[in-house]
């Protein structure tokens, strides 16, 4: 049976989400509907893209606001440099159009790093991402030595489940450029590489990275990385959720679910209350990082490079 929340139509509630779910798509669209007021501030005004699924097809990406979508959902025209194409991203500012995109089956919610109209990106990211068969402790690990490269440079960040295996970093910063924002990233990275080069690594390359935790720079400048409260395609329904830096200890990405991620919230938005304010980022970082090569630019060439060598 259907149903209809804030004049949005609601159908095929009660079939699972997808294989291994463990969900139904009213699960998802109670949950989100639940998490509205706290989800909301992270998406507003962001081009958005979804990851959905359909019954019986492998999930996928949706940036562009499908052509039968609400007139009143609000979008926003991007250049596309990698398919060299305008792309209509959707904003999701307001219940409706979350309710609407639950509907659609879009489970995963990536908002781009900046604003609509902005002219900086808000915040410096550093995606920690387990190696093949890693654990979630070997994560924390990693994170611990990204903690005190932030300290060592005066910087406080908060830190998320990614609601798969990592971890995600935010560092609130003012009036960075683009470019900055990157190079700071970069050299984040490789502080905290240099704390302990057991533990992390900064290979963009994954054969290179010899069973450690990758620490990712390369959410910068466009880029899009899942929001807090957002679900995953994940079995069980993972949401990535925040977390102190002191709880990560006891935590493991799969305690926060669609399940119960409700009732552990209660009325709180930690996301938003254990933000830093924005935070200038110091010259010596940013100058360091643009001595480091972009991680893309350096796998390019080192991959032409190695298919040379075996006569490719």
């Amino acid at each position: 049976m259907g149903e209809s929340r804030d004049g949005v139509e609601l159908t095929s509630l009660d079939k699972p989400l997808f294989d291994d779910s463990g969900a139904t798509k009213r699960d998802l669209i109670d949950y989100l509907d639940a998490v509205g007021d706290r989800i909301l501030p992270v998406l507003r005004n962001r081009p958005l893209s979804v990851m959905r699924v359909r019954p019986g097809q492998a999930p996928f990406m949706q940036k562009n606001t499908p052509k039968y979508a609400p007139d009143w959902i609000a979008t926003t025209t991007v250049w596309a440099q990698t398919s060299h194409r305008e792309v209509a991203y959707p904003l999701c500012d307001d219940r409706r159009t979350l309710l609407w995109f639950a509907n659609q089956r879009s489970i995963e919610f990536h908002p781009t790093l900046i604003e609509v109209g902005a002219e900086h990106p808000s915040h410096l990211v550093m995606d920690l991402d387990p190696p093949d068969g890693g654990t979630f402790d070997h994560v924390v690990r990693a994170a611990r030595l990204v903690e005190r490269a932030l300290a060592d440079l005066g910087l406080d960040g908060a830190v998320k489940t990614s609601g798969a295996k990592g971890l995600h970093v935010f560092v609130p910063i003012a009036g960075t450029s683009f470019d900055d924002a990157a190079a700071a990233t970069r050299a984040l990275a490789a502080r905290a590489e240099r704390l302990d080069p057991g533990v992390a690594t900064t290979a963009f390359i994954k054969d290179d990275r010899e069973g450690k935790v990758f620490l990712d720079p390369t959410r910068a400048g466009g880029a899009t990385v899942v929001a807090a409260y957002s679900p995953r395609i994940r079995p069980g329904v993972p949401v990535s959720f925040p977390v102190t830096w002191a709880e990560l200890d006891d935590v493991t990405p799969a305690d926060f679910t669609v399940h119960t991620a409700v009732e552990r919230l209660g009325d709180a938005d930690p996301w938003r209350d254990r933000m830093p304010a924005p935070q200038p980022l110091p010259a010596d970082l940013v100058a360091e990082g643009h001595t480091i090569p972009v991680p893309r630019v350096v796998a390019m060439h080192e991959g032409k490079r190695r298919k040379r060598a075996a006569g490719g």
